[in-house]
């Protein structure tokens, strides 16, 4: 099941019925059962079952007038308390004894006494794979579930990658030119690195933090360290096949790039030099004057802008002036009049 219609589905299951994801390693089951909880407004209790104990579950003993009863954990009483989205990952690598206290949640939504909210939803996930150590899962306990195989497309992910710029430009055009390289798909060999989803986000993550953002290191800004950053992540092969993009990518923009596209390409855009961001502006202008744009394209356009110079704004604006489109200059006005002012004062103040 490809991840749109999982988070449709089982949004639509009744909170008493629990949800089984099944799926490899690495494929984000985290990321979509968080993208279930914003769809049903939940917030997520996100627990590892392998690194857990009997005691991580079931609470700690107590004596209460003379007689012993467990104490509830925390997480447990909230989700008792509140509606919310009971999330146990890696189900089948726990242990047996971990199993049974989650099976008991599941099939009758207590434990020890306490009872879970009325729209509190538990959910699962277990990797699947033969060079994973798992658990075989109690089929008693499989059948209290809804059970579905997570089987990802790389739209999935490109979808999810460009929503809010979560992964920077160049990796994501990278991925859609190459897809075989999201997530390796063969044999895999004890102790080397392959790259999914969730390595990808994690070397975007790092990179960034690093100051070696792909859209930024491209050409002769390219760092000698990045190929050793991305081996750890995303294997030998792949990093290869990475590395050689980022170096020999060239950045080459129409202005229909940024008049429709700007969100997932700004990156990328503004990490070019300021030539070829007079290069690109005069493209816009040349556009502009022989078509009609959009006032969502105009916006594109001065977000663009705004990244530059106040000369090279105000020369841009003296350009889109000059195409005499009293439309086209009006929709630019209303985005650049009031820097413009402030750019042409700074410059008198500093004469």
């Amino acid at each position: 099941m490809d991840i749109k219609t999982f988070v449709q589905v089982i949004s639509k299951i009744p909170p008493h019925i629990a949800v089984l994801a099944k799926g490899p390693t690495g494929i984000g089951k985290s990321h979509i059962v968080h993208q279930v909880a914003d769809r049903l407004n939940m917030e997520v209790i996100d627990r590892r079952l392998s690194q857990m104990t009997e005691g991580d579950i079931i609470g700690l003993p107590e004596l209460v007038d003379g007689v012993t009863r467990f104490a509830p954990i925390d997480w447990f009483v909230r989700a008792c308390n509140e509606p919310v989205i009971l999330f146990f990952d890696e189900l089948n690598r726990a242990t047996i004894e971990v199993q049974q206290c989650a099976f008991q949640i599941v099939l009758d939504r207590e434990l020890n006494g306490h009872k879970l909210h009325p729209e509190t939803r538990v959910y699962a996930a277990v990797n699947e794979g033969s060079e994973y150590q798992v658990t075989e899962m109690d089929p008693a306990l499989l059948r209290r579930f809804f059970v579905t195989t997570l089987e990802p497309t790389v739209q999935d992910w490109l979808t999810w990658a460009r929503k809010g710029n979560r992964i920077d430009s160049l990796m994501v055009t990278f991925i859609e030119k190459y897809p075989a390289h999201l997530r390796h798909t063969g044999q895999i060999q004890p102790g080397t690195v392959y790259p999914n989803p969730a390595s990808w986000d994690r070397l975007n993550t790092t990179l960034e933090y690093a100051g070696m953002k792909p859209s930024q290191s491209c050409g002769t800004n390219f760092n000698p360290l990045f190929y050793s950053m991305c081996t750890g992540f995303l294997g030998i092969e792949t990093t290869i096949a990475f590395v050689d993009y980022v170096k020999n990518h060239e950045s080459k923009f129409s202005a229909e790039d940024v008049l429709d596209n700007y969100p997932n390409i700004k990156d990328m855009v503004d990490a070019l030099t300021t030539d070829k961001k007079n290069d690109l502006l005069n493209i816009i202008v040349t556009h502009t004057t022989n078509n009609e744009v959009t006032i969502n394209q105009v916006q594109n356009a001065c977000d663009f802008v705004n990244t530059c110079s106040d000369e090279m704004l105000v020369n841009f604006m003296n350009m889109i002036m000059e195409t005499k489109n009293l439309p086209t200059i009006r929709k630019f006005h209303k985005f650049l009049g009031n820097k413009i002012v402030e750019a042409v004062n700074a410059a008198n103040n500093v004469t």
